[in-house]
This record gives structure tokens, C-alpha cells and sequence, in this order.
């Protein structure tokens, strides 16, 4: 089952997505909930009634009014989630990024799953991203996948851990390099360089959907896995491309740390991390590695960024400057 959160008539609603049509949840039945979060928030009970009426949609069985996806806008299918955390789980990524700075590979990333925490209130789906002057300094997309937590658990294992998660959708984890560069200098971090917008979206993906692409996890790992293509393009032009099967640590594994000692919760949002190829610092830095000539690219005012994953959709967002010159790099204070 795919959802949408959406806007139509200046009012957001959510409802069941099928090849460009909107069925709203109150337009469906009054006992269901009138959000994605407050959905999951409810249940399986409640999640499987909104199957049921997917099935009978799709089926034809169920004739019911609808709107057209090119008549409303798309927000992030969970506009407000309880927490994003964002994982590290694709090794080509990390061994890349280091190798370009001219370090070795840390032997820990191959012992356990890490997360941070980024601002769940910056969340937002396709459409304009707004970028302050400093966040142009080093613009980057980040080309992930993300779950969301389907009920509240803690210190379960990743052997049912897969249990805990409601749902799929793409996630676009926007970084402004030069702030968090200077940052992570004092081993504090990511924080302004990231909580600007996380994007998320277009579609919030039930685990059945992509049941067909269900692959084995890799050797020595726990969990599910899937074979989904992964795209990223700028401006048109492809500049990222991988698959969430590269994935070296499951999100089963990443939940599993994420709910030792501590409750997760239904809503919860958690990033896969960057798919290898997934960003312009790798890119720059592997191609400055081979030539020193190599045209390094950041993202500009107007430029459109589109990401593909197999079964999730495609998110579409344009990069836009706030008319100001406010900068927080220009406050840094001279030693």
C-alpha cells in the first residue's frame, strides 16, 4: 500500500496513492485516522482496514471519489515525525569519503551500526528547499532510503526488529559541507550543517509492497533486505546511482541499537545513510583523486534534484536562496 500526505484547497489530508489517484482516508471510512502518524500511531488493526480498502480501490470493487495527483501538492508523507535519526549503512560510502581525505577505513564501521539525531521539526517533502547564503557554501544532496517505526518497543533484537518498521519512503539528507566541516572539528555533530531539511517523500511504502524485491541480507548480517535501484539527478543529468541491496548493515541492526536502553516510537523516522555515489563530497573527492582537474560540483539557487528508488517513487525538490545576508560564518570570532 502506498500513502500520501498532501495539500488540496489549502487544507493537508492523507490518503491511499494509486497510479496518480488520491483516495482521503475520511472520504474511505470514519474509522479511519486522518494522518499517516496517527495511522501507524493506531495500529495493525487500523493498518490493515486501510489495506483492506487499498485492496478494494485497486480491485475496483470500491467506487469512491478521488483526487488527481497533479491536482495538489505532495507533502512529506509524515510531515511531523517523532524523531529522525539517520544511520551510516552503506560501506562503498564510507571506505570513499575516507579514502578521499587520505585516511583508512575505520575498523569499527564493520563492528556496529552508528546513528545520529537530526531535526525531526525540519522535516519536508517535495517542493522548495530554502537555503540560507551559508548553506551554499558546499550544498550537497545525500541519497538515502528511510523507515518509519510502526509501534513503541525497546531492547528487542534484530532478529524481529524488521517487526517495528511500518513503513518506506526516499529520503534526501540536504548537508551544507563548510558548516559541517568546521563543526565536526570540536567532534560535535553534524548539527547546522544538516538542520536545515531533511526531505522525505513521495510516498510512505508499506513493508508487503516490496516483498517481490526482498533479497538475503549480507554474509554475517540480520535482517531484511532489498534489491531497489537507487537514482539520483541533477538538473536532469544522473549523478548518482546504487541499490538499498548495498546496504552492509540492515535496518533491522540499525533498530536494534536504536532501541537499546530507550523507547522508539510509532513515527519514528531513520535514514539509511548515504548510498555509495550518493553525494557530491564523494563524487568531488573520488574525482579530484583521479584528476586534479576534475569540475567539482555543488548545488546552486534553481536547481532541481530529483531521486528514484524503485518501488518508493520519485521525489522532486528545487534548491532556493532566502533573499538575505545573514551568515553565521561571518560571526565566527577571531582567536
Amino acid at each position: 500500500m502506498k500513502l500520501v500526505t498532501y495539500t488540496y484547497q489549502n487544507k493537508m489530508d492523507a490518503g491511499i496513492y494509486h497510479e496518480g489517484k488520491i483516495w482521503s482516508f475520511s472520504s474511505i471510512s470514519n474509522e479511519l485516522p486522518n494522518s499517516i502518524l496517527e495511522l501507524v500511531k493506531a495500529g495493525d488493526d487500523k493498518m490493515n482496514l486501510a489495506k483492506s480498502f487499498n485492496k478494494q480501490l485497486i480491485e475496483g470493487s470500491l467506487n469512491l471519489p478521488f483526487i488527481n495527483e497533479a491536482d495538489l501538492k505532495l507533502e512529506a508523507p509524515v510531515p511531523n515525525p517523532t524523531s529522525c535519526r539517520d544511520g551510516y549503512a552503506f560501506r562503498q560510502h564510507v571506505a570513499a569519503a575516507r579514502r578521499n581525505r587520505g585516511v583508512p577505513m575505520i575498523p569499527e564501521f564493520d563492528q556496529y551500526p552508528i546513528f545520529y539525531f537530526t531535526n525531526h521539526n525540519a522535516i519536508q517533502g517535495p517542493g522548495e528547499i530554502l537555503c540560507m547564503p551559508d548553506h551554499f557554501q558546499k550544498l550537497d544532496f545525500e541519497l538515502e532510503v528511510a523507515i518509519v517505526v510502526g509501534k513503541k518497543g525497546r531492547n528487542f533484537t534484530a532478529a524481529n526488529a524488521d517487526e517495528y518498521i511500518a513503513g518506506y519512503t526516499i529520503m534526501n539528507d540536504m548537508s551544507a559541507r563548510t558548516l559541517q566541516m568546521e563543526e565536526m572539528l570540536l567532534n560535535l555533530g553534524p548539527a547546522k550543517g544538516k538542520d536545515f531539511s531533511t526531505v522525505i517523500g513521495p510516498y510512505f511504502v508499506t513493508p508487503d509492497e516490496l516483498e517481490n524485491f526482498l533479497v538475503p541480507a549480507k554474509a554475517n548480517h540480520v535482517g531484511n533486505n532489498h534489491n531497489l535501484s537507487m537514482k539520483c539527478w541533477v538538473n536532469g543529468i544522473l549523478v548518482s546511482e546504487g541499490n538499498v541491496s548495498d546496504m552492509d548493515w540492515t535496518f533491522a541492526e540499525i533498530l536494534e541499537r536504536c532501541a537499546y536502553g530507550v523507547d522508539v516510537y510509532p513515527g519514528d523516522v531513520i535514514g539509511s545513510g548515504t548510498v555509495g555515489t550518493g553525494c557530491f563530497l564523494e563524487l568531488n573527492g573520488t574525482g579530484l583523486l583521479n584528476d586534479k582537474s576534475y569540475p567539482v560540483q555543488w548545488l546552486k539557487d534553481g536547481d532541481v534534484v530529483e531521486m528514484e528508488i524503485t518501488g518508493l517513487g520519485r521525489l522532486h525538490n528545487t534548491i532556493k536562496k532566502v533573499d538575505t545576508d545573514f551568515s553565521i560564518l561571518a560571526l565566527k570570532k577571531q582567536a
